[in-house]
């Protein structure tokens, strides 16, 4: 038997006696994301136990290295565990910006202390973490960011503020990108650092948005002091973390759809829709020209998955997308908003309720995902700065 089966044997009798019932199968109590942090709560049992064991196991961040909190796994190991998780239907249901943003850049940029002191948290969620980007006054031009950091001993001392920091109001650190020099190109005078929230002096104010919901927050400094040991590499050298951190921010949205919108990701496919909305006593859809739409969106959904997988495979080997990211960010970001659409023709004027005691839950959040996702283009980047990055370092297009 060869290293990988053997592998793959002992992965399958792992989870077999140590994945609880309420975590596999087709009715699987897992919820759609477990964030992690200081205050999560778990609905059942079985969701808190199969954390715990991933945890202890390495396998929520599985092919982390050990000393950092994962198990060390080579990227086949990965996979093949991966498809034995598929295969008794169930997964690691941990997920954050911590894991999907902020650990890759430690990895690359951070200290060994740095590290070690963050990365074992995230692993095991235990900390939560959001993204302090952008400012009233430095949306698509970041760079232009005011946030103050002033350097005093040893700690910076931190004036200003963040908007649309997601989950801001719910989470435990914040990584965010401050402004450590005002006499150099604004480039250039930019520095990475991680802030407790709790630390005196920082607040938080949801946004309501249109969908009803308030996953995006207002985050304020006032006098807030980070010790010199919270940024992350070189004073004034952040911009080169930021943009690396915005690829992994690409990637992950391009990866998944739903995540931190406040919908459940488990939505019925267009096609579930149309068999139960549209049906004639023939099976077919009435209406020639939605049919033609449908079938479209289908093809170009399957030929993203299929070419998003081949790309991501092929960065594996190296330090993860680069700017091709965009390309996936901008298509996913607008066929969604496309599909989005589709699903509230496909199913009239029940797609439009709002609220009420006989309003299913179901029909009131179609209405919600669909409204939260009018952001989708401009979350994560909007798609002319997409756009931009596209034409300038893939097609290599002058300025």
């Amino acid at each position: 038997m060869s290293d990988i089966e053997t592998f793959r044997s002992e992965a399958r009798d792992w989870l077999e006696a140590n994945c609880p019932a309420g975590a596999r199968g087709p009715d699987s109590v897992l919820p759609d994301v477990v964030w992690g942090g200081r205050r999560q709560t778990f609905a059942h049992d079985d969701v808190k136990i199969w954390l715990e064991r991933l945890i202890e196991r390495g396998w929520t961040v599985p092919r982390w290295p050990t000393q950092y909190g994962g198990a060390g796994l080579t990227e086949e190991q990965d996979k093949v565990l991966r498809e034995e998780m598929r295969a008794i239907g169930t997964r690691s249901p941990l997920f954050s910006f911590g894991m999907a943003m902020l650990a890759p850049v430690l990895m690359e940029y951070a200290t060994e202390e740095q590290k070690l002191e963050h990365l074992p948290k995230i692993a095991r969620g235990e900390i939560r973490w959001c993204q302090g980007y952008s400012e009233p006054g430095a949306g698509s031009d970041l760079a232009g960011l005011q946030c103050r950091a002033v350097r005093e001993g040893d700690h910076y001392t931190i004036n200003g503020q963040k908007i649309w920091t997601s989950d801001a109001d719910v989470s435990d650190w914040i990584f965010a990108l401050v402004r450590t020099d005002t006499e150099v190109p604004k480039h250039d005078g930019i520095s990475f650092v991680l802030v407790d929230m709790e630390t005196e002096g920082v607040s938080v104010s949801p946004i309501e948005l249109i969908s009803g919901a308030s996953p995006f927050c207002e985050t304020f400094f006032d006098n807030v002091r980070v010790p010199i040991g919270n940024r992350v590499g070189e004073e004034n050298k952040g911009w080169t973390i930021a943009k690396r951190l915005l690829q992994y921010e690409r990637s992950m949205l391009a990866e998944s759809t739903g995540v931190g919108s406040g919908a459940s990701t488990r939505r019925q496919s267009l096609l579930e829709v149309a068999r139960e909305s549209l049906a004639t006593p023939e099976g077919q859809l009435p209406d020639a020209g939605l049919r033609d739409e449908l079938v479209q969106y289908e093809m170009d959904r399957l030929c993203y998955g299929a070419t998003y997988q081949r790309s991501t495979d092929a960065a594996k080997a190296g330090q993860g997308m680069g700017p091709e990211s965009s390309m996936f960010k901008l298509y996913l970001s607008e066929m969604n908003q496309r599909g989005s659409d589709l699903r509230q023709r496909l199913v009239g004027h029940v797609s439009l309720v709002w609220d009420g005691e006989d309003v299913p839950a179901e029909e009131r959040e179609m209405t919600r995902g669909w409204l939260y996702g009018k952001a989708g283009t401009i979350l994560g980047g909007t798609s002319e700065i997409q756009m931009n990055i596209i034409a300038k370092r893939v097609l290599g297009l002058p300025d």
